[in-house]
């Protein structure tokens, strides 16, 4: 694929995904089963910078992957989860954040004060921004564990993958 300046002499950024969509499809290897062949389930930053597949050594359809700003535990996530797990069958969950994430770069009232100036109003939603992915990873596992909507909790791990080297670091849930 294109980068954004080779992208942008021949149309949007989307243009060029759409168009690396088609060659890729010409070697799908789809349809696959909806539910994952390995009962795993990550949730994970939205980072571009990290690719959950190549970076953990699965394949399509053996995880879901749930992705969102910073890769914590929020409501959607738990709504993620439950579903994954009493609908789909998934048992183990590993929730990963990173080194040197976006959400390392501002707080929550920082964010949210300039959210009401842009826009007129502050968000419904927590931030959730962190000052230590660690601890953040320990805060995601406790309430993982705690929420009575996700019935397997026995296999709950917490990482944080750094950017500068692709390696994962276990976080020790026993503060969580």
């Amino acid at each position: 694929m294109e980068t954004g300046d080779e992208a942008a002499s021949v149309g949007s950024v989307i243009d060029a995904i759409v168009a690396a969509n088609r060659a890729y499809a010409q070697g799908f290897p789809g349809p696959l089963p909806t539910a994952p062949a390995h009962r795993l389930a990550v949730v994970a930053c939205m980072d571009s910078r990290i690719d959950l597949f190549a970076s953990l050594g699965l394949n399509l359809g053996q995880a879901h992957m749930i992705r969102n700003a910073g890769g914590v535990v929020t409501d959607d996530v738990i709504r993620s989860l439950t579903i994954s797990q009493r609908e789909l069958g998934t048992r183990e969950i590993a929730l990963i954040h990173h080194t040197d994430c976006g959400l390392l770069l501002f707080t929550d009232d920082s964010f949210s004060e300039q959210l009401a100036q842009e826009v007129g109003m502050k968000p419904t939603w927590p931030i959730e921004a962190f000052t230590d992915p660690y601890v953040s990873v320990q805060r995601s596992i406790t309430r993982v564990r705690r929420n009575d909507f996700i019935p397997h909790t026995d296999v709950v791990r917490g990482f944080v993958f750094n950017v500068a080297t692709g390696l994962l670091d276990e976080v020790d849930p026993a503060s969580s």
